[in-house]
């Protein structure tokens, strides 16, 4: 039984989905809480105004969220705690599809 080329990039395509999901959490554990803590800021209402918007400071939050360190988290930004259960919940979801369509197109 041969596979087209289709079927294999299919197949490769689930396999670097499913990888994605799973390697970029790890590496996310993996780097110190503070590694997104310094730097020029990239949002554009500083850049462009000078002014924050509800926004800043939530890649620091979530960063702090994810090795438990609640005060930094609360610090950058309090929306954090509402934002990061929904990331894990639609992570959640992306990644049990993704299974759910590798283990379909395996079976």
């Amino acid at each position: 039984m041969t596979q087209n080329s289709s079927q294999i990039w299919k197949k490769g395509l689930m396999w670097l989905r499913l990888g994605t999901l799973i390697v970029v959490p790890i590496v996310l554990l993996i780097l110190p809480a503070s590694y997104f803590d310094k730097g020029r800021p990239m949002c554009l209402s500083i850049l462009l105004f000078n002014q924050e918007c509800y926004g800043c400071g939530m890649t620091r939050s979530i960063m702090h969220l994810i090795h438990l360190e609640w005060e930094d988290a609360l610090y950058y930004n309090p929306l954090g705690f509402v934002v990061f259960p929904l990331l894990a919940f639609v992570w959640l979801r992306w990644f049990l599809q993704a299974y759910k369509d590798y283990r379909i197109a395996t079976a």
